[in-house]
């Protein structure tokens, strides 16, 4: 399909930022439908977002709508799901948001949409997960976010001690988008320059723990996060609307462990294409097995 049409599925603090980014910047999208369970607060966001239409860089038709207008859409984007509590771990919202996401996905289904589902919602990965089983896409077709805000918030870190550009780093989380996450140090740098040998064990060691734990700072101080979010959904949806094939670390699909989570993989117009064969070192290896068990861990304890 090449309507270029996307429903964004929750209009809260996550989906609405992912609109208003979107239409913030050059994009390739048409139009943009959003949807949620509260209709007057959908229709409201597409007001509002509607009043900046004459002076955004780009021209993006903007509504609300239903579930049925799924049928058209290239890419849903799903926001939608209780949220994250101070205090409460991303696996503990895990049955509330399985449940919600069920009748969701099934609904949309039931329009012939036939695109690329894009899952926001936490605890994303095993949420990820279980979209590709209740819609019966091919698992190409079904991604997350992943560990994309993650790496962002670790290229930030390691860039300030550095004291260059964020964009001049080249550095990944991976695994689960939460506790069990972990940088990969043995690949990152910054202008081919390993960072291992530009920063110590021990900072390396506290931009890890900085990057793992800021989100609950952050929703401790302001009660949820949303800019850094939205802005990276934005980049993941441009990737595959300009097919650019960009290696993000979004969460795809590993058949050999059958989870979804943050790796390293091509993005473009069919989705997630292939994922990188990342050679991590040992102790690296130990520690993303520990994220797949986790993961694995929580499947299997879904009561749907």
């Amino acid at each position: 399909m090449d309507n270029n049409k996307v429903m964004i599925v929750g209009t809260g603090n996550v989906g609405a930022s992912i609109a208003f980014a979107l239409l913030n910047q050059r994009t390739a999208i048409n139009e943009i439908v959003l949807t949620d369970i509260i209709a007057k607060d959908a229709e409201g966001e597409a007001m509002d977002l509607r009043d900046a239409l004459a002076v955004a860089p780009s021209y993006v038709k903007i509504s609300n709508g239903t579930y049925k207008d799924a049928k058209d859409c290239d890419v849903v984007v799903i926001t939608a799901g209780a949220a994250q509590k101070p205090g409460e771990t991303r696996m503990e919202l895990l049955n509330k948001n399985a449940n919600i996401l069920k009748g969701m996905v099934e609904q949309i289904m039931e329009s012939g949409f036939n695109g690329i589902f894009l899952v926001v919602t936490n605890p994303m990965d095993v949420l990820t997960y279980l979209v590709w089983k209740f819609s019966g896409l091919p698992a190409e077709k079904v991604i997350g976010s992943g560990t994309v805000l993650d790496s962002a918030r670790l290229k930030t870190r390691i860039a300030d001690y550095l004291r260059v550009n964020p964009k001049s780093i080249n550095a990944y989380q991976i695994g689960e988008h939460g506790d069990t996450e972990l940088t990969v140090w043995s690949k990152a740098n910054a202008g081919g320059q390993k960072i291992e040998e530009m920063l110590d064990a021990d900072v390396r060691a506290g931009i890890s723990e900085f990057v793992k734990n800021e989100a609950y700072d952050i929703i401790e101080k302001k009660g949820a996060t949303y800019y850094g979010i939205a802005t990276c959904v934005a980049q993941i949806l441009n990737c595959i609307f300009n097919d650019e094939m960009r290696i993000l670390p979004v969460s795809s699909l590993d058949a050999f462990s059958d989870t979804y989570f943050g790796f390293p993989t091509v993005v473009g117009r069919e989705g997630a294409i292939r994922r990188i064969d990342l050679k991590l070192s040992e102790k690296e290896g130990i520690l993303l097995q520990k994220s797949i068990n986790a993961l694995r861990e929580a499947i299997s304890s879904v009561k749907i």
